[in-house]
């Protein structure tokens, strides 16, 4: 074998890692609960910094190589928060995100109230809960919702939530689908909270829609 040889095929194995490694970014996927609306959001962390419209309430949130990296703070002792300030009634966004690290994360919805549910997803599966009122003491987090999956870490994977009235449905580029159904999720919520207990977790591709019947 030629040296000449040995750098294409060096270049063509090189070029397959990259294509599996992004092969779960930015997936197109359908959504089946609403109709997407008007873009309201759409984000590539391509800039040095984050937009206004984003905000770090705990952790350190850094825009690096065209996406955002989270970590938590220790002298925080608190899970890392990244907030997207969009209010939404119904709405649906789709994101990639990639495990570096962390076991997992939770993308949270509150009301003005307080928390109201969260989507939350480890490297084995995703789970549906509805918030526990922290004020009230007998208030609990309730299940609605769980699926088995696997989230390499390491690996970009993609996932859209979709929010219609008392329901949400979540489905994620590696074939996922999941949905549940509350009365109280019906109410406007203040914004999109990335949430964070320990190791990295990256973000790239958000988008927002309005959501339509």
């Amino acid at each position: 074998m030629t040296t000449n040889t040995r750098i294409i095929l060096t270049t063509v194995i090189a070029g397959l890692s990259t294509a599996l490694a992004f092969a779960g970014k930015a997936t197109d996927l359908k959504p089946v609960l609403a109709t997407p609306g008007n873009l309201l959001v759409e984000e590539d962390f391509s800039g040095g910094a984050l937009p206004t419209t984003w905000t770090t309430p705990k952790g350190d949130w850094k825009p690096q190589d065209g996406f955002v990296v989270g970590n938590e703070k220790n002298e925080e002792h608190h899970a890392a928060v990244l907030m997207l300030a969009q209010k939404n009634h119904n709405s649906i966004i789709r994101f990639s995100f990639k495990l570096d690290g962390a076991e997992g994360f939770a993308l949270s919805f509150n009301h003005a109230t307080g928390h109201l549910f969260r989507i939350s997803l480890s490297t084995a599966g995703i789970r549906i809960n509805k918030d526990a009122d922290k004020k009230d003491p007998s208030s609990k987090s309730l299940p609605l919702a769980k699926a088995d999956g696997k989230f390499e870490k390491g690996q970009w994977h993609t996932m859209l939530v979709e929010v219609q009235g008392t329901k949400v449905a979540v489905q994620t580029d590696n074939g996922i689908n999941i949905d549940a159904t509350h009365p109280e999720l019906d109410v406007e919520k203040t914004g999109y909270r990335f949430v964070l207990s320990g190791g990295s977790l990256a973000l790239d591709d958000v988008k927002v829609w309005e959501a339509q019947p």
